[in-house]
């Protein structure tokens, strides 16, 4: 890994942290600023985002989901279903033995 892909990994983690602490304290622009700013760093140096924060992104609005608070997460049929407050979902798939 080049010097600039590990500092935009670190970046991205930086962001990831600051995106959930705003989204903690209710600060939802915030937040989704965060996860923008993130997202197009991963982009511009061709990487992909951690799966945790891939996962607790709403990929149509950008918020940050809280579950609980900005999110509604349910099991179903062996996946995870997250419902993000814009109404999109997200399915991920667990092994439940």
């Amino acid at each position: 890994m080049s010097d600039d892909a590990a500092i935009a990994t670190e970046r991205i983690q930086r962001l990831h942290e600051a995106a959930r602490e705003a989204a903690r304290s209710g600060k939802d622009q915030r937040a989704r600023s965060h996860v923008r700013r993130a997202k197009r760093i991963a982009q511009r140096h061709r990487l992909s985002l951690p799966d945790r924060f891939d996962r607790f992104t709403c990929a149509d609005c950008g918020a940050y989901l809280l579950p609980g608070r900005s999110a509604r997460v349910r099991t179903q049929n062996g996946h995870v279903v997250i419902t993000c407050d814009c109404g999109s979902h997200a399915r991920y798939p667990y092994d439940d033995q």
